[in-house]
């Protein structure tokens, strides 16, 4: 017997049960479908493709066309679990842009989107909630924002004034209808407290312990892009090793 396809009622349900959110990265079907058959409950089509699939230095590089692309991709394994896709750098400029993108994503197969940004990007949030598609927030460290910080990924929350902006952020999505929000790379205590004070579920990475759930890049958890792992990523496997070492074997057998 089939089990039903996790819904965004499922994820917010998941805060109040208090049980914990698994998400993780996928931008392929076979990734995807392997992901799916683990019982991950939350995938996303992440532009950080861009640095672990396309080979960029950082995310400003990718496209709506790559991101429809591998969208496609992931909703070929029509997984159970509810999977979106990332609004790509400058491609929500305005509610009308926003919207606009975001239909292409869904079009593209997604069953939801995200984009970065707060109490400045509200009214594109509402503009997208209103047509009926639910969405992700994403604050705190904002890669698609990596080159106007010189190119640090910088900690955020880490005095008052940043706390009070993460916090206003937070509530102000919540308010815009998004249905859970990332937090990255946010200091531990105040993510705990972001937690705590919004009615939606929160999504770390980077960010302690204490939020509703984890999400992580993929090639980070498993090793398969070992050229630079996070300093807050243990990874599972050192699949790249192993890649290396099953295709020297196959050269030497021949």
């Amino acid at each position: 017997m089939t089990s039903p396809r996790i819904t965004v009622d499922t994820i917010r349900s998941m805060k109040a049960r208090g049980k914990k959110i698994a998400a993780l990265t996928a931008y392929d079907y076979p990734m995807a479908r392997l992901l799916d058959e683990a019982g991950v409950p939350l995938l996303l089509v992440g532009d950080s493709l861009g640095m672990v699939v396309l080979g960029y230095p950082d995310t400003t590089h990718v496209t709506m066309a790559d991101m429809e692309h591998h969208t496609r991709a992931v909703a070929r394994c029509r997984p159970r679990a509810l999977f979106g896709a990332d609004l790509p750098y400058h491609s929500y400029e305005t509610p009308e842009e926003a919207l606009h993108n975001a239909r292409r994503l869904v079009d593209a197969g997604a069953d939801y989107v995200k984009a970065e940004g707060g109490r400045d990007i509200a009214a594109r949030v509402r503009a997208i909630v209103s047509a009926g598609i639910p969405f992700m927030g994403h604050i705190g460290m904002l890669p698609q924002h990596v080159l106007e910080e010189g190119g640090k990924y910088r900690i955020k929350g880490r005095d008052a004034d940043g706390r009070a902006r993460l916090l206003e952020d937070a509530a102000a999505l919540a308010e815009a209808g998004a249905f859970a929000i990332v937090l990255e790379l946010v200091t531990p205590a105040v993510a705990k407290e972001i937690t705590a004070a919004v009615p939606i579920p929160t999504i770390g990475i980077g960010s302690g312990p204490d939020c509703d759930g984890q999400i992580l890049v993929t090639h980070d958890l498993i090793g398969t892009f070992p050229w630079f792992t996070p300093r807050f990523v243990k990874p599972e496997l050192n699949a790249g090793e192993q890649i290396r070492s099953a295709v020297k074997r196959w050269m030497q057998s021949l």
